[in-house]
């Protein structure tokens, strides 16, 4: 018999500092929306998300706008967070992730292997929510 069964689950919770960049974006409101207090802050890199209680940091990036613009302005911004952040995660959005997406993916991995930087593909908003939460709960 599972124990769990009759017994109410308890939701978690932990305050979230998200970079005031994303303050009117979608992953904000469903942090919210998840009974997560969100704090915002002007110091944080943008497009950063960092969980208070567990110290993991998460940077958002779009892979066709990381596509569109010159590799030097990405690979800057992610080389600022991971030497700020020790425990980091690239959180690359992408609708499909195809060969350029791959490639993309591949070169940022050769480009920081050694670090301590991990790259979480994802789909959509809820995607990286459950990933985001996933991880930093333990």
């Amino acid at each position: 018999m599972d124990e769990r069964r009759g017994k109410e689950r308890v939701q978690w919770t932990t305050t979230i500092i998200i970079s005031s960049s994303l303050k009117s974006y979608e992953i904000a409101t469903a942090l919210e929306n998840r009974s997560h207090k969100v704090r915002y802050s002007d110091t944080l890199e943008s497009g950063s998300i960092v969980f208070s209680l567990s110290g993991v940091a998460f940077l958002l990036m779009d892979a066709k706008e990381c596509m569109t613009s010159a590799e030097e302005i990405f690979v800057t911004k992610i080389e600022k967070f991971i030497n700020i952040h020790q425990n980091s995660f690239l959180v690359l959005f992408a609708p499909l992730h195809g060969p350029e997406e791959w490639s993309l993916m591949f070169r940022i991995h050769q480009r920081f292997l050694g670090s301590n930087l991990r790259i979480l593909p994802v789909h959509n908003t809820v995607n990286a929510l459950d990933l985001m939460c996933t991880i930093a709960k333990r």
